[in-house]
């Protein structure tokens, strides 16, 4: 079915909330390029085995499989649903060697114990759910344990002082509107509570479709609990900017930069 015809009659009746996610914030494709450019540079060659932490509907784990035949990859998420989907819709769809080289459990990332893999992914914020940092310290610690010598950690993050107030933010794609909802900021803890909201062309509106209740951690303080954690060094990775002052997507390593109302950038932790 044509892209165009299946976004022209969705609806919040009809949408599947997953699919929607993945068109309108999530490119497996590229976090596996950088994955396998920040692993090349830091060892020389590419890595093998993937933990993807927080994998939800496992994109990357299944992105990561499919883009090499030796490539392994192992997904963890605590919560059932994103997984099963992403069961159905990813990993049903991979060749079959590929899929075999594909786990997914469903654990508490504090608890799960995993075979030595080279790189351990903790993405799309999700980690901030830890609100302590004594919490944080003792994730950081299993990563660390979990990874093989001249493994890499790599956690993304978002901040600059339009991550501190509630607003929305909208942006438009094909066949629906997405928003996200800084809908609660606490400036003395760091707490927020965000959530991500569709509306579709028919006036239809799925609200809370995806809830998160973090607290919004800074690059220093991860940096900071990586050494803790006894990695060698870390390295943040800072997105440019357009024409327009709106980030490229290009994450180049960067020690100073200047302020800006937004960004997001990568702290990566050298084993």
């Amino acid at each position: 079915m044509a892209a165009t015809k299946r976004t022209s009659r969705l609806t919040a009746r009809t949408a599947d909330k997953y699919w929607l996610y993945t068109e309108a914030v999530q490119s497996a494709e590229s976090e596996v390029e950088f994955l396998k450019r920040i692993y090349r540079k830091a060892n020389g060659k590419p890595p093998v085995a993937v933990r993807e932490d927080f994998c939800g509907t496992a994109a990357i784990c299944c992105e990561w499989a499919r883009a090499g035949r030796g490539n392994i990859a192992i997904g963890v998420d605590i919560d059932p649903e994103p997984l099963r989907w992403g069961r159905e819709h990813y990993l049903a769809k991979l060749k079959a060697g590929e899929a075999k080289r594909v786990t997914l459990l469903q654990k508490d990332v504090l608890a799960h114990d995993s075979p030595p893999v080279d790189v351990v992914l903790a993405l799309n914020f999700s980690y901030c759910v830890f609100k302590e940092r004594s919490t944080l310290l003792r994730y950081i610690r299993r990563c660390r344990q979990a990874l093989t010598p001249g493994g890499v950690l790599i956690m993304d993050l978002y901040g600059g002082p339009e991550a501190q107030k509630p607003q929305e933010d909208i942006s438009e794609k094909d066949g629906f509107t997405y928003i996200w909802d800084q809908k609660v900021y606490n400036p003395i803890t760091n707490e927020c509570v965000n959530y991500i909201h569709f509306t579709f062309p028919d006036g239809s509106r799925m609200r809370k479709a995806f809830s998160y209740d973090w607290r919004l951690w800074s690059l220093r303080e991860l940096s900071e609990a990586m050494l803790e954690a006894d990695f060698r060094q870390t390295t943040v990775y800072w997105e440019g900017t357009d024409k327009k002052g709106e980030g490229n997507g290009v994450f180049r390593t960067r020690k100073v930069v200047d302020v800006e109302d937004a960004w997001i950038a990568y702290v990566v932790g050298h084993a």
